[in-house]
C-alpha cells in the first residue's frame, strides 16, 4: 500500500447512463436546448396522486446545448443555460425526441421560461 488513497468509485443509475449517451450522441446545434422532464411524483406518503389529479410537468433537466445563437454580426452568442440545469418549461413547444427508449425535448434557449435554483 504506497499510502495514495484509493481512487474513489462513483455508482451510476442507468437513468444517468441513458442521460449521458443521449448527450455525447446528440450536439445541439446553434441555440437549441435538449432537455429531460423531471419525472412527476405519483405517491406523497402512503397516498397514491391518480394521474387525472397531477398538473403537467413543467420542470425539466438540460441535458446538452448548443454553442449558441448568432447574431447580426454573425458572431456567436453563448447560451445562458448549461448542461444540469434545471429549468422551467413552457406548456407547448419543443420538439420531442427519442434516442435509447428516453425521451426528450428539443427546446430554443428563448423558449424556456428560466433557471430554477436548487
Amino acid at each position: 500500500f504506497s499510502g495514495a488513497a484509493p481512487p474513489r468509485v462513483h455508482s451510476t443509475s442507468l437513468g444517468d447512463m441513458a442521460v449521458a449517451s443521449a448527450a455525447a450522441r446528440l450536439k445541439p446545434l446553434f441555440d437549441r436546448v435538449l432537455v429531460q422532464r423531471v419525472d412527476a411524483i405519483k405517491k406523497i406518503g402512503s397516498v397514491y396522486i391518480p394521474d387525472s389529479a397531477m398538473a403537467k410537468i413543467s420542470e425539466g433537466h438540460v441535458v446538452a446545448t448548443g454553442p449558441g445563437g448568432r447574431n447580426q454580426a454573425g458572431d456567436t452568442m453563448p447560451l445562458t443555460v448549461k448542461p444540469g440545469d434545471k429549468v422551467l418549461l413552457p406548456e407547448y413547444g419543443g420538439d420531442k425526441i427519442e434516442l435509447d427508449k428516453v425521451e426528450y425535448i428539443m427546446y430554443r434557449e428563448a423558449e424556456l421560461l428560466g433557471v430554477l435554483s436548487e
